[in-house]
């Protein structure tokens, strides 16, 4: 009856009748911590007073959000193919012209607004291949191998529905480094497998240690078992780049407990510490030798929404599967199918980004100096971070060799901690949003991220503008040493 209400008992969906398993996903870039800066911005623009006039949102890795132009020639590939009647005009140079009709004659009626095949356009599958051949020096890459997805999320929670299995003890196991990316915690409370953590090394720039890993998985295999061991290189939200030395014990480790290999290397164009270089997991496994090669299941990821690129909302990614069982990848192409395809502007911009401009091409010059001078300004912002917070008492943060992150640990005063959980909140949690609603600068708090019990962190993006982050870091620091002395005075 029209302006009838249902009453909740009357409701077929309530919160006690829907997938519990949904109700246990949490995602800490995106919570509740955001929600009120969102709120915050609506109320300044409504013209209520506050202690700041702007929300600054460091909380997520949204390059172009944060100030970063996007890549010229990656923009004219895109608009060419969105709107070809711009193929006519002189304003557009030649080679991205000739990418475009090459893309466009790759797509159904030479139209991106057609469906593509589900694991992508056969033409951009091939040319990830190739991209990923140069960058390994060669090694081959089967572009039947190459599944192109709605952004690097996508792939793993693709990969991850593959792995997952079993009840009880039988449950799959997954081994996720701590702290996290929260899009593995998430998938997994939804996917009801199995979270095993394994806790990086704080003190010694987060580093990957096997004993770390041998200990993680022999208290799992009480409870479930173990089939995934995650990797996240370079990191997030802790921004280390792991050692080929590391990469090579993790793939032995994998090898010798019969764990498939899941390589997230969205942020392999953002190494900057002097000594790090990024080695993919791929080139390395190959390297080893057949033992490895030939038997260690490896699905490694990458997207354009990272890296020097920034196109976060174009939602562009791929992942390459290595010595999966065959008859598992017929079912990993019917899974895939079931979307469709992944959205046909990703995958233009993507091949846009792993066919770039080549010495000599008219793109080339221009496209080379916007690339060099994202990455330098973030190898300073990464230096400026470091730098800042480590200047602050209480504050320790470890070198950001690479990705777009720092994650710094803060002392936090007895009493703070007491009245945090007085309100039933985690004492990182009662900090950034003490932070936000003092400052208006949004971070978000390390229990989001997972951290060993009894430490504080926070993550916060190196992101924004080089005077605007001198800003923020000073703001922070300065909120954090008045926040301490609030804390630590005793009480009348």
């Amino acid at each position: 009856m029209a302006g009838s209400q249902a009453t909740p008992k009357d409701r077929v969906l309530t919160l006690e009748s829907m997938n519990p398993h949904v109700r246990m996903v949490e995602y800490a870039v995106r919570g509740p911590i955001v929600a009120r800066a969102n709120q915050l911005k609506k109320e300044l623009a409504q013209g209520v007073k506050k202690p700041f006039t702007e929300v600054i949102a460091a909380n997520i890795g949204d390059a172009q959000a944060m100030g970063q132009k996007p890549i010229t020639f990656l923009r004219q590939v895109s608009a060419l193919c969105v709107y070809p009647d711009l193929l006519n005009s002189p304003d557009f140079p030649e080679d991205a012209k000739q990418k475009a009709r090459r893309l466009l004659a790759a797509c159904g009626g030479q139209s991106i607004g057609a469906y593509s095949a589900s694991p992508g356009i056969e033409l951009i599958r091939h040319d990830v291949a190739a991209f990923i051949q140069g960058r390994d020096g060669g090694i081959p890459s089967d572009p039947e191998n190459i599944y192109l997805s709605t952004g690097a999320s996508n792939a793993v929670v693709t990969i991850l529905k593959l792995l997952v299995s079993g009840e009880g003890s039988s449950r799959t196991g997954v081994m996720i480094p701590i702290p996290q990316y929260p899009l593995y915690s998430a998938t997994l409370a939804e996917l009801n497998a199995q979270q095993i953590n394994y806790y990086l090394d704080e003190d010694n720039c987060w580093a990957l240690n096997i004993e770390e890993l041998r200990r993680a998985l022999g208290q799992a295999r009480r409870r479930c078992q173990p089939r995934v061991l995650c990797v996240i290189n370079p990191g997030n939200p802790t921004g280390q780049v792991q050692s080929r030395k590391c990469i090579e014990e993790v793939i032995h480790f994998a090898w010798k407990e019969r764990l498939f290999l899941m390589a997230d290397e969205v942020y392999q164009d953002n190494v900057y510490a002097e000594g790090s270089e990024f080695h993919s997991f791929k080139k390395v496994l190959f390297e080893m030798g057949p033992k490895y090669s030939e038997t260690v299941e490896l699905a490694s990821f990458h997207s354009i929404s990272k890296g020097f690129m920034g196109e976060c909302g174009f939602r562009g990614g791929y992942t390459e599967v290595i010595n999966m069982d065959p008859l598992v990848q017929q079912q990993l192409t019917k899974l895939v199918s079931v979307r469709l395809c992944p959205p046909v502007t990703g995958q233009i911009l993507l091949d846009a980004m792993v066919n770039r401009p080549q010495p000599g091409d008219p793109s080339y010059l221009q496209f080379s100096q916007e690339k060099a001078a994202v990455l330098s300004a973030l190898a300073r912002k990464a230096r400026l971070t470091e730098e800042t917070f480590n200047r602050a008492p209480g504050i320790h943060c470890n070198p950001v060799q690479g990705a777009m992150y720092a994650f710094p640990r803060i002392e936090l005063p007895a009493r703070a901690v007491l009245e945090a959980q007085a309100q039933g909140q985690a004492p990182d949690m009662f900090f950034c949003l003490r932070l936000l609603e003092e400052t208006g600068i949004c971070v978000v708090p390390g229990s989001g991220f997972g951290q060993r019990e009894g430490t504080a962190h926070f993550r916060m993006t190196i992101l924004p503008p080089e005077e605007k982050l001198e800003v923020l870091l000073q703001k922070l620091s300065q909120f954090h040493a008045k926040f301490t002395r609030e804390y630590s005075q005793a009480q009348p």
